[in-house]
């Protein structure tokens, strides 16, 4: 199957000279699991006496939009007219989340569940190496699903591109539903899966799992013929319009009806590969809301997530630095 299809490789580069489509005239929905980064950056000079384990001493505290949120903080960042709907909990966290929404200039539609603490991701720094992460999550409530579900429905005429954001942590459970009222409303929506079923994300117009996700789905492959066949076979099983595989090192394929796109990664040195997941469909979105073509839309995602990786944590990438005006 994978011979009949052309295959075609990107040169990021020749699209560089394009004039910058106005992102500034996207409106863009992202929802999903929201989450709150913390960063404990400190210095390493002994081992614990208690364990054989280094001593970070904290000199210095920074906290960021996380999952969902950073998607939509990347979007933002481009110059798009992003909003975040997600749940929190009615704690601290969730107050931090919030502001640092309305600092980014985030519509937040965000929905408190009394029952439940906000997902926090803790990261403990030292030396520029993460030392631990701690994790502290919880699932939320049914009855603030339901509210979640009625907003969407309110919030739906008012943007043109969705991201669905699922890092598998209770928010998507009526994902399905939300892909259909919104490819039947005529929306762009594009979905960062998780799990072992992709069902769900039926219908959608593009779907960007990286290897693993996508070899928990099809299997393993021996070649990129036979990933080629696998990844076309998943689309079409799913209705798909495209499916973007991210590739860390080996760049992106997108692959449609038509043919099959590749872009070599952007070489550049790699620091932190945190959040470039959420640059990349951040960016991918933005440009088809402005009327990108899809190689061009391509390109530059792949542009803007070989720049996110050469800053530390879940960073973004702005206008200036895609399009250098």
């Amino acid at each position: 199957m994978s011979t009949a299809i052309p295959s075609r490789l990107l040169a990021a580069e020749d699209y560089l000279a394009n004039p910058a489509p106005r992102l500034d005239h996207v409106r863009m929905l992202v929802v999903g699991d929201v989450m709150l980064d913390r960063y404990w950056f400190g210095d390493v000079s002994r081992i614990s006496p208690e364990a054989p384990v280094p001593v970070v001493r904290i000199e210095r505290r920074e906290e960021r939009l996380g999952g969902a949120a950073n998607v939509a903080r990347n979007a933002a960042a481009l110059g798009a007219h992003s909003g975040l709907l997600g749940v929190v909990g009615k704690d601290e966290a969730g107050e931090q989340v919030d502001a640092l929404l309305r600092d980014s200039s985030i519509h937040s539609y965000l929905k408190r569940d009394e029952a439940i603490s906000t997902i926090i991701k803790l990261r403990v720094i030292g030396r520029q190496q993460q030392m631990v992460r701690i994790d502290f999550e919880d699932a939320p409530t049914e009855t603030v699903l339901r509210d979640k579900l009625t907003q969407f429905r309110a919030l739906l005429p008012d943007y043109d591109v969705l991201i669905f954001s699922d890092y598998n942590k209770g928010s998507l459970v009526n994902v399905a539903e939300m892909i259909r009222e919104a490819r039947a409303a005529g929306k762009v929506v594009m979905v960062d899966p998780k799990g072992d079923d992709f069902s769900m994300y039926a219908g959608a117009t593009i779907l960007t799992p990286n290897k693993s996700e996508l070899r928990r789905i099809v299997g393993n492959w021996k070649s990129e013929d036979q990933l080629t066949d696998k990844a076309q076979a998943l689309r079409t099983e799913l209705g798909l319009e495209a499916l973007l595989l991210t590739r860390s090192e080996e760049g992106m394929s997108l692959y449609t009806e038509r043919e099959v796109l590749h872009v070599h990664a952007d070489a550049r040195e790699v620091f932190d590969v945190s959040g470039a997941g959420d640059t990349v469909i951040a960016t991918m979105a933005a440009m088809l809301g402005a009327g990108a073509p899809l190689d061009m839309a391509l390109a530059t995602a792949n542009r803007a997530g070989g720049i996110v990786v050469g800053k530390l944590g879940t960073a973004t990438v702005t206008r200036e630095e895609l399009f250098g005006a």
